[in-house]
């Protein structure tokens, strides 16, 4: 359309009159009866959007064809930096794709329109990706996210059994590694990650078995955001096959680290959901 729109302009011009902005507006925006100020301010317009949309789609192409195949959390931003858009994907270069498809063009945000760079980060899960979404989207309240606050449990349908501390092991993005999810009944979440071969588990548990046994001394832990609503929604949902062991029923870090070690070891870890015994 802008193609078709300055070309037309462009012969009027040569021909030394005024462009004819009624034509205009008839021939290429399908408009007709338009005022004549009406008229160049519609044809004005769609100049300005076919050059947004131009930039858009070759901004699109260019994370299309860059964004890997893996889960992760991305942000849209604007020329200036600003933070339009989070999101969250099992597949970024599929999201990706759908996010810049043609016919999204049609009910886009006005301010996603003016995304100039897409930026992302791989996850090596799922629940990962869900939590670092939210954790983004508080932290740069994007100006088209409708859902900016806390997730809540009264709006999410949780089994009561489920709402409970809980420790959850999922894939990390590092093969060599685990992430370990700990998870607390009255709302924050503490990701760490693991060496899979037991290098830091040691170090990982003690911050873990700190998380949930906060010495009576210890000055209060930083205020985080209640995210675990999000962990216990996972757990009752799509992952309810992970791995997962409630860290009251080790007596001692020490405890804690053996059972962890142990479900570490097994090779089927990521493939069944494991229980870790007494």
């Amino acid at each position: 359309m802008r193609d078709r729109l300055a070309a037309r302009l462009a012969q009027m011009q040569q021909s030394g009159t005024s462009p004819d902005y009624p034509r205009l507006a008839l021939e290429v925006l399908g408009i007709r009866g338009a005022p004549a100020d009406l008229a160049r301010r519609l044809v004005e317009q769609a100049l300005v959007v076919e050059d947004r949309r131009d930039n858009w789609r070759r901004v699109g192409d260019r994370a299309c064809n860059e964004a890997p195949r893996a889960a992760g959390v991305y942000v849209f931003r604007d020329a200036d930096g600003g933070a339009l858009y989070v999101g969250k994907t099992s597949n970024l270069r599929r999201r990706l794709g759908a996010h810049f498809s043609d016919r999204r063009w049609r009910t886009l945000h006005p301010a996603v329109a003016r995304v100039a760079h897409v930026e992302w980060q791989t996850t090596g899960s799922e629940l990962e990706a869900l939590l670092r979404e939210a954790m983004l989207i508080t932290e740069l309240q994007p100006v088209a996210n409708v859902h900016v606050g806390a997730p809540a449990l009264r709006t999410r349908a949780i089994p009561a059994t489920l709402v409970r501390d809980v420790v959850v092991l999922v894939p990390s993005r590092d093969p060599d590694s685990v992430d370990v999810v700990g998870a607390r009944a009255q709302g924050d979440v503490r990701l760490e990650r693991a060496d899979r071969r037991g290098a830091t588990l040691a170090e990982t548990t003690a911050r873990l078995w700190e998380f949930f046994h906060p010495a009576a001394e210890a000055p209060p832990l930083p205020a985080t955001l209640a995210l675990a609503p999000l962990v216990f929604s996972w757990i009752a949902g799509r992952g309810r096959h992970a791995t997962r062991l409630d860290p009251h029923d080790a007596g001692s870090a020490s405890q804690l680290t053996a059972r962890l070690a142990s479900l570490f070891s097994d090779t089927s870890l990521f493939v069944e959901r494991l229980v870790a015994l007494r």
